[in-house]
């Protein structure tokens, strides 16, 4: 009988490599005054690269949580059953700090390097890195409370993950969560029909329903509720400080696109006991810093999430022939992938620059970039994540589309970051609030691109366009996405100007401001350097 199964022209697994051999992540990192990180940045590479935690990986996706209700005896109990491996890759994202740590560490560029190794270790497994993100924004917020701050901060940046439902003040680590949106209002979070009763002894008892709670199973949320000084911020344990648990009813996990590995639930207040954080009436206001938080980290979950398709469209075209040649040497399929690899490197790029002002905040002109900044690169690179996982995909051919090749995962992950704390429409109407608010944002906006002046003729000509259109109020609002996607391509192209690679800077300034590109990825002009971009996202 003839050998009908021999195997040919196949690619071998992208294993064992180390996803923190990134030049524009690491340049980003020296750039920030963190440099020092760059060794664990390797270490969690590394580890992400490594065959067994894509194999942890699969399993988790494969094997997603369970809502158990009630115990064998009809008793409520509210839990959720996760894989083990889900365990193994929460230890090491916490035991590596990319949690809380980072807010009782006194290092200068502290927060910078947690957002790279936040990047690189979210290569491995997207669905965990909402808990840790989430417990890394909620830090800032409950400092609005200093008593609870002092309580449980130190447990929150606790580099031991310590999973179960007990009283947090005894365990050795903790994990908070989020829960604002609720049916009737989505991010129109002052619509919330929550309510906070004041008690005698100083706590708050809520009653209501939470439409989206992601990782129900955290030790603690941050949630708003309507108190009778209006909408107010509170802080809900799982177990109270008396060892009983508190009355948060697990309705139901949601059947999500993406994100499987991870829980998101349905919760009911059903009198659950909360302490307030900040002043009533202040909710928004207080909880802002933790979206704030969790918006740099969907900058670079989509970041993470472009480079990591980029790699393996690279990985792929390198080793699978077509038509006499390898597919990274057919013209056009090299136009894709320097394509790829160019968008990859601007969300990279602009996402560390916002995790650096993150670590300045003494400065006033960081902090009115940072703000203007993070409204403007959340709606954009988050936006850009599912088109750039789509091509990513397509650079396989049908293998692509194959549960085996990882692909349809992250293709199925990429539309999150853009929906999750504000989708498109709300991050670029943050962008004109800002603007609106805070005019020195603009003034620190065009201090930090125009630091690119006359590198690059193209550039400067979009940052004149953009001023103009920043003049014309006329249905700004309508013309949100167009303002604010122009803003964010001026950005990124000032930084990669100033310190990209030359190829991927010409590439950017040609394709996105000179008018040479088309609507499709791969569309990039003749002349640019393809070959040097690609080796970028070569794995070694």
């Amino acid at each position: 009988m003839p050998a009908t199964h021999e195997v040919t022209n196949q690619v071998p697994p992208l294993a064992g490599h180390d996803a923190g051999d990134d030049p524009a992540l690491l340049e980003g990192l020296e750039r920030a005054g963190a440099g020092w990180a760059a060794a664990e940045v390797h270490e969690l590479g590394r580890l992400a690269g490594s065959e067994q935690v894509q194999e942890w990986s699969r399993l988790v996706n494969e094997n997603e949580p369970v809502l158990r209700t009630h115990d064998r005896y009809g008793n409520r109990i509210d839990e959720v059953e996760f894989h083990p491996r889900w365990h193994d890759l929460m230890t090491v994202a916490v035991g590596h700090g990319l949690h809380g740590t980072p807010w009782q560490d006194p290092r200068e560029g502290v927060h910078a390097a947690r957002a790279a190794k936040f990047y690189v270790w979210g290569q491995a497994e997207a669905g965990h890195s909402c808990p840790i993100s989430m417990t890394y924004a909620a830090i800032p917020a409950l400092r609005a409370n200093p008593e609870l701050a002092a309580r449980y901060e130190p447990l929150l940046a606790a580099t031991e993950y310590d999973f179960g439902l007990r009283e947090p003040g005894t365990k050795r680590g903790l994990i908070a969560g989020m829960s604002m949106t609720e049916k009737q209002g989505g991010s129109d979070v002052r619509a919330n029909t929550t309510t906070a009763t004041p008690s005698a002894d100083g706590s708050y008892t809520l009653v209501g329903h939470k439409w989206f709670t992601s990782a129900p199973m955290s030790d603690m949320f941050l949630t708003l509720a309507q108190a009778p000084g209006g909408l107010s911020c509170f802080l809900l344990p799982r177990v109270l400080p008396d060892g009983s648990r508190n009355p948060i009813r697990l309705q139901r996990l949601k059947d999500k696109l993406g994100n499987r590995s991870n829980a998101s639930s349905e919760i009911e207040y059903d009198d659950a006991v909360g302490w307030l954080v900040g002043e009533e009436g202040r909710g928004v206001r207080t909880i802002i810093e933790m979206v704030n938080n969790t918006r740099l980290d969907c900058t670079l979950g989509s970041a993470s999430g472009m480079r990591l398709g980029a790699v393996r469209a690279v990985h792929h075209a390198t080793h699978r022939h077509a038509f006499g040649k390898a597919l990274v040497d057919q013209p056009l399929m090299a136009n894709v992938l320097a394509d790829l690899v160019v968008e990859s490197e601007a969300a990279t790029t602009v996402a560390m620059r916002l995790a650096a002002a993150g670590d300045r905040t003494g400065d006033p002109q960081e902090q009115a970039f940072r703000r203007l900044g993070l409204a403007v690169s959340k709606y954009w690179v988050c936006k850009r994540a599912p088109a750039h996982a789509a091509e990513a995909l397509e650079c396989f051919g049908g293998n692509g589309y194959v549960e085996e090749s990882g692909m349809p995962r992250l293709y199925r992950e990429a539309p999150l970051s853009s929906i999750w704390e504000g989708s498109g429409n709300v991050a670029a109407l943050d962008a004109l609030r800002a603007m609106g608010k805070q005019p020195e944002s603009v003034a620190a906006f065009f201090t930090e691109v125009e630091q690119a002046a006359g590198g690059d003729a193209r550039l400067d000509d979009a940052v004149d366009r953009l001023r103009k259109e920043l003049t014309d109020l006329d249905a700004i609002e309508y013309r949100a996405r167009r303002v604010v996607e122009s803003m964010a391509l001026v950005l990124q192209g000032s930084l990669l100007v100033r310190h990209g690679h030359p190829a991927v800077a010409d590439a950017f300034c040609a394709s996105r401001f000179g008018g040479d590109w088309g609507i499709a990825f791969g569309t990039l002009p003749a002349g640019v350097d393809t070959g040097a971009i690609i080796e970028r996202a070569a794995v070694r």
